[in-house]
Order: C-alpha cells, then structure tokens, then sequence
C-alpha cells in the first residue's frame, strides 16, 4: 500500500497538539495515527451502516396480512387475473 502527503484544513488546534504530543510520547509518526484513526472510522461507520440496513430490512419483513372484509378472499387470485388476464390454475 503507498502513502500520499495530504495538507488537512480546519484542524482544532488543540487537539492537534494533543495528538502530536502523544504521539511523540509513543514515538509514533501522525500518520500513521492518523492512519490507524480513519481505518477505525470507517470500520465502525461501514458497521452501523450494516446494522441500519439490517434493522430496515427486519421492518419490512415484520408485516402483518390485512383483512379487506368479507367477499374479499380471493382478492389476489382477481388481481393476478386483471393483471396477466387469466384466472389462477388452481381453479
């Protein structure tokens, strides 16, 4: 994998500093702090997408059937022959 020099606008000063301090306190290069605190982002942001994604699709399996009243039993076998215009083959 290669590296590439970026220039970051926009950077709290304060914690800039903070993060060069320990890092120089761990003799560790920012960049690779800085490395290792983006692939932990993305890890955890690629993970709630998952789990949001998870709970959409849990919703829209969790359905209920609707009861259209009485005369209504065979509602899709009417729909299904408006639609493709032939009545079902279990008739």
């Amino acid at each position: 994998m290669g590296k590439t020099f970026i220039a970051v606008r926009d950077v709290d000063e304060d914690t800039f500093r903070k993060l060069r301090a320990r890092a120089i306190a761990e003799r560790k290069k920012i960049g690779d702090l800085l490395t290792m605190l983006m692939k932990k982002y993305l890890e955890e942001t690629q993970s709630k997408s998952l789990q949001d994604n998870l709970e959409k699709v849990k919703k829209a399996l969790d359905f209920r059937p609707i009861d259209f009243g009485p005369g209504n039993e065979r509602l899709s076998e009417k729909i299904d022959e408006i639609l493709y215009g032939k009545e079902n083959d279990n008739n």
